[in-house]
């Protein structure tokens, strides 16, 4: 028998389930007859069973980069997923936190770059890089790439290396996360070429927003010091919710719900939805949740903000009686000596928006400055999985006929700007006279 995690409670109002009660084995089956099949960009679903088996090789390749450079941080050169997904893993595992471990650099202007030098001491011999791009030709982090290995060039070469020795040197730097195929990935033969650390992968048919506990991600915790028990527990956690996620029994299938909770407001022609998260934990939580909500469910219309800092700018509109909307809050469940006022706040919103529409309230458990990983884990599965049965609901309940490959899992209008960076446009590494 099936039981709820425990570590995630979510209390829903003014959604009436029972109206899709007919309707569970069928949104249901619509997910689980395409999970894991080649093509349909749903590997994700099982891919923590499959990190499992790779645990111990990811860490052993973390300790490795750490001793053959000697140098303590990770830079995180990749944008999108391979970016977002890796702060929200670090920052519900309440690791980085004074961001003495992991950098990130995903910019393309003078100035960020400064800043991005600045933070390493201007010096990038300190500092370890971790290149992430499926294809290996993604123009921002090519070009972040590209400056930086010039950089450590030239660095070795000042301190009496020759061009050659130099060059060796500054590979020992580099990791790269690809595609496993070098025909398909520049990066992989970059790295096949230089004789780069290890292999780490961006897996087949997971796409960039659902990548979580692919090993961009994975890398990144080991390095920055998650514990091997707890890393595993993670990805234990997100596989069961798998599991939940995809049982017919609606009473543990919270993914589902949150699906429907979604797709209600849209059938009841109600367009606008805010989910709000609440505290530092969930900071980075937020870019990578309006990552999913702008490629999977492509709509403008959707706010996803952390509270309390957006409350008070955004209540004018919220509040509105004129303005009608569906509204989320996730909340760390409070153990410490903020708990009566956090509580008392959390109880607040929730009163407030009852007036505004239909509410869910999701509480998460925490351990320390992050969440415990049970949490975590499980948490990163369920939305992933919501966010894909916000789209089967719809269609189903719309009568809509589904394409061969779900539209919340592809993102083909990205190419009408990144066809405008070809052509010579772009220079990856360029330096301006």
């Amino acid at each position: 028998m099936l039981t709820k995690n425990p570590d995630i409670t979510t209390n829903f109002n003014g959604v009436d389930f029972s109206k899709y009660s007919a309707k569970i084995s069928e949104f249901v089956n619509e997910f689980s007859k395409r999970a894991n099949r080649k093509g349909q960009f749903l590997n994700w679903v099982n891919l923590p069973s499959e990190q499992l088996k790779r645990v111990d090789e990811i860490y052993e390749l973390a300790d490795k980069l750490k001793a053959q450079t000697g140098a303590k941080k990770l830079c995180v050169m990749g944008i999108g997923g391979s970016k977002h997904t890796v702060e929200h893993m670090l920052s519900i595992n309440g690791l980085n936190v004074k961001h003495d471990a992991i950098e990130f650099y995903s910019d393309v202007d003078s100035a960020s770059l400064e800043r991005f030098l600045y933070r390493l001491g201007n010096d990038v011999t300190t500092a370890n890089f971790m290149i992430a791009s499926k294809s290996g030709s993604t123009f921002e982090t090519k070009d972040g790439f590209l400056r930086v290995m010039d950089m450590l060039i030239d660095a070795y070469k000042s301190g009496g290396k020759s061009q050659e020795e130099a060059k060796k040197l500054a590979n020992k730097h580099f990791i790269a996360v690809t595609d496993a195929n070098s025909e398909k990935s520049e990066l992989r033969r970059t790295s096949n070429e230089n004789n780069w650390l290890g292999d780490l992968y961006i897996h087949d048919d997971v796409g960039g927003r659902f990548s979580a506990f692919d090993d961009h991600a994975l890398f990144a915790l080991a390095f920055a010091g998650m514990k091997k028990d707890d890393m595993k527990t993670m990805l234990k956690s997100a596989l069961e919710m798998s599991e939940l996620s995809l049982s017919s029994d609606l009473e543990v299938n919270d993914a589902l719900k949150e699906g429907i909770f979604w797709a209600d407001a849209k059938l009841n022609g109600i367009d606008a939805s805010v989910h709000q998260y609440m505290g530092s934990v969930f900071e980075n939580t937020v870019y990578w949740h309006a990552q999913m909500q702008n490629e999977s469910v492509k709509d403008t219309l959707k706010q996803v903000a952390k509270v309390p800092d957006a409350m008070h700018h955004s209540a004018e509109a919220h509040f509105n009686p004129a303005n009608k909307l569906v509204f989320a809050l996730t909340v760390p469940v409070d153990n410490g000596v903020c708990k009566e006022n956090a509580d008392a706040y959390i109880g607040a919103l929730a009163k407030s928006y009852e007036v505004t529409g239909a509410t869910f309230i999701e509480h998460i458990a925490t351990n320390g400055m992050g969440l415990t990983p049970n949490a975590a884990g499980a948490m990163t599965q369920l939305r992933a999985f919501a966010t894909v049965y916000q789209e089967i609901v719809e269609k189903i309940m719309n009568d809509i006929a589904f394409p061969e490959v779900l539209d919340s899992v592809l993102q083909p209008h990205v190419e009408f700007y990144k066809k405008n960076l070809k052509g010579g446009v772009v220079v990856p590494g360029r330096i301006s006279k």
